[in-house]
């Protein structure tokens, strides 16, 4: 991935609106467990941040997707993971779908307002019984005249309290679990919607986690996004953009959290000396940069195959792998060097260590990336051996 100038401009933006719009208020919103999404998201909105590699038909900048990768890297600027994530939702988790599959109708009535900010949007695929299990999930779409009615629940929805609407993957057939699922998007104002209770979390606290239930919900079947039974297939496509923006949205944060230790070690004095002089710290502190620069490496590949509309499973899987194995070992190994202050609820570092954990959960558990990767590897056991 070549960085032009455009580039920066582009980097330069998301950093100051982060600096000055989110980061002043992280510790309020942290605390309420909840921000102003449509707030936040109509600045972005005005300032073309929500909708980068999208077409400029629907409000768009018409970008190319390495721009959009290097907005979601900047966005690791922000001190609350939680409001990134959020945005991450609206960008690359929930509308993808419709920007590439979509009908003119949908993107006229929900991606447009999406990237102008007037609307938030959420992705509905996990259930209490199916989370990494897409193939598993229970929620039902059956047909009634020009409709769908939708019966079941999701869980683990990231904007759920707040959203205008869901992409929501739900069974439309009794056909194999790969071919009976469709996307339909659902607006979050229709009769039968219940939003259940804010889930209580450890991180990613400043946005707003919930359950949403369905209770014959009639939705227009014109809603569906592309062919009917396309579902499983056109998630695992969204998939690929939420991991790739997961890894580079972790980038930026990992090497504050370097950053933030130094300093900290240069001031901390034990026996005598500052922390810093033990050569074990600057030597780990070196080798996780060094861990660093490699997935930045490997995600920006990973955006080049992605333009050149490669299939990027293998790579996009790796870079979700490595990016929540890495946070975690980031924030852990510097934690570590705060001592007792490292273990304080608004420490930076505790925060990266809270917020970071999820990375490797939602959008497909390690172990699903690992089952991944191995397919490609072709060293998966065949059936029935």
């Amino acid at each position: 991935m070549i960085i032009t100038p455009e580039h920066d401009a582009i980097f330069n933006t998301v950093k100051n609106f982060i600096q000055k719009e989110i980061n002043p208020h992280a510790a309020e919103w942290e605390k309420a467990g909840i921000y102003p999404a449509h707030e936040v998201f109509k600045k972005m909105g005005d300032l073309g941040m929500l909708g980068i590699n999208k077409e400029e038909k629907y409000g768009g900048l018409g970008l190319d997707y390495s721009y959009n990768m290097y907005a979601a890297e900047a966005l690791g600027y922000s001190t609350t993971g939680g409001v990134t994530l959020s945005i991450g939702v609206q960008t690359d988790m929930a509308t993808p779908a419709i920007a590439k599959f979509g009908s003119t109708e949908l993107k006229e009535q929900f991606l447009a307002p999406a990237i102008a900010g007037e609307y938030v949007a959420a992705i509905a695929v996990s259930e209490p019984g199916a989370g990494s299990d897409v193939a598993g999930l229970k929620t039902t779409a059956k047909k009634d005249g020009d409709d769908y009615i939708i019966n079941g629940s999701k869980m683990w929805i990231t904007n759920a309290t707040q959203a205008d609407f869901f992409c929501v993957l739900a069974n439309t057939s009794d056909d194999k679990p790969h071919k009976n699922k469709s996307l339909i998007v659902v607006p979050a104002n229709l009769p039968g919607i219940t939003i259940g209770e804010k889930i209580d979390k450890i991180g990613m606290r400043s946005s707003d986690t919930a359950p949403i239930f369905f209770d014959d919900v009639r939705v227009p079947q014109r809603y569906r996004i592309g062919a009917e039974g396309t579902g499983f297939m056109l998630q695992m496509l969204q998939f690929q953009e939420e991991r790739l923006w997961g890894a580079a949205n972790s980038l930026i944060g990992m090497e504050q959290c370097i950053n933030l230790t130094i300093e900290y070690c240069k001031e901390r004095k034990t026996f005598g000396q500052p922390l810093i002089n033990n050569q074990s710290i600057h030597f780990r502190l070196a080798e996780l940069k060094t861990e660093v620069e490699l997935l930045r490496a490997l995600t920006y590949r990973a955006s080049d195959l992605m333009m050149a509309k490669k299939d990027v499973t293998e790579l996009a899987s790796m870079c979700k792998l490595k990016g929540g194995r890495l946070v975690r070992e980031v924030a852990d190994s510097c934690l570590q060097y705060w001592g007792g202050m490292g273990f304080t609820t608004d420490n930076p570092i505790s925060q990266v260590f809270r917020d970071g954990r999820l990375a490797s959960i939602g959008g497909g558990a390690d172990e699903i990336m690992l089952g991944i990767i191995c397919k490609y590897m072709d060293i998966l056991p065949k059936r029935g051996s």
